[in-house]
């Protein structure tokens, strides 16, 4: 079984594509909503983020993203020290859930391959881009943020130049009608 890396900047569409493919009945697993999961059932991933956040890391409800995003906004040390905790768990999480799937390929779809040198990781990568401004739009409609935030995170990640380049499968995803030709061509392509 392929597995095949879904990546994409913010607010490129990445959710949007991992629905169509799991439209045409393709396992998908987000790294993303996973390793959120994770931090809040972990106890493991929990004792060590509050090590390196502090108290303030958690509240009753659960992990507090909104401290601890502000805490790596501007800090790589301290995203990178969280990474490494939170990172090699997600990856044995996944692992898991591989066993009990079957059919062609999986979609893993993680904003940060690149970023995170994973690529070999993967079988293929399939990279979803849009429009900058489209980007932003749709960032701005989903989170309550502000557009200098959005492209601090722009700024943050790889340009789309330098993914394009070392990605199998490029989708642009500008409507949804284009997107849709796009992914189950992709499909038919994988499924050979």
């Amino acid at each position: 079984m392929k597995i095949v890396g879904l990546t994409g900047g913010i607010g490129s569409g990445k959710t949007t594509v991992a629905k169509l493919f799991s439209e045409l009945g393709v396992p998908i697993y987000i790294a993303d909503v996973e390793a959120k999961k994770l931090m809040n059932r972990s106890k493991v991933i929990r004792r060590k983020l509050i090590a390196l956040f502090g108290e303030k890391a958690y509240t009753n409800e659960g992990l507090n993203r909104p401290y601890i995003a502000s805490k790596i906004f501007n800090n790589k040390e301290l995203l990178e020290q969280m990474n490494a905790i939170v990172h090699p768990k997600v990856g044995a999480h996944f692992k898991r859930w591989l066993k009990k799937q079957n059919g062609a390929y999986v979609i893993k779809e993680a904003a940060i391959i690149f970023e995170e040198g994973m690529q070999s990781q993967y079988d293929c990568i399939v990279l979803v881009t849009a429009d900058l401004e489209e980007r932003i739009n749709r960032v701005l409609q989903r989170d309550n943020t502000s557009r200098e935030k959005v492209l601090a995170i722009v700024n943050n990640q790889l340009s789309d130049e330098e993914k394009i380049k070392k990605s199998d499968f490029v989708i642009v995803n500008n409507t949804i009608e284009d997107t849709k030709v796009q992914v189950l061509k992709i499909h038919k392509s994988l499924i050979k």
